[in-house]
């Protein structure tokens, strides 16, 4: 995949932390291929990864976990990025 644009990380709470908090950052991914018009995915990174840097255009291999979940009637979809590492192009 290739890195659109990745936000800042910023502190959420979280039962499963010790402090009552992990570290949160969003990434845009997009599918390899010839065009913009590839599929994208917004993802989030917790924890360390959070702090991890990637930038526009960056290669990556990444590992996302979908899942979903019910909050007052309504379905979201979460994507998590559990691993992530540029590749040398």
């Amino acid at each position: 995949m290739k890195v659109v644009r990745q936000g800042e990380a910023f502190s959420v709470q979280s039962s499963k932390q010790e402090s009552g908090q992990i570290q949160k950052c969003n990434i845009v991914l997009r599918e390899l291929g010839g065009s913009k018009y590839e599929n994208e995915y917004v993802c989030s990174m917790l924890g360390n990864l959070a702090g991890c840097r990637f930038y526009e255009g960056d290669v990556v291999a990444a590992t996302l976990r979908f899942s979903t979940h019910e909050y007052q009637g309504q379905v979201f979809q979460e994507i998590l990025c559990t691993d992530i590492v540029k590749l040398k192009v």
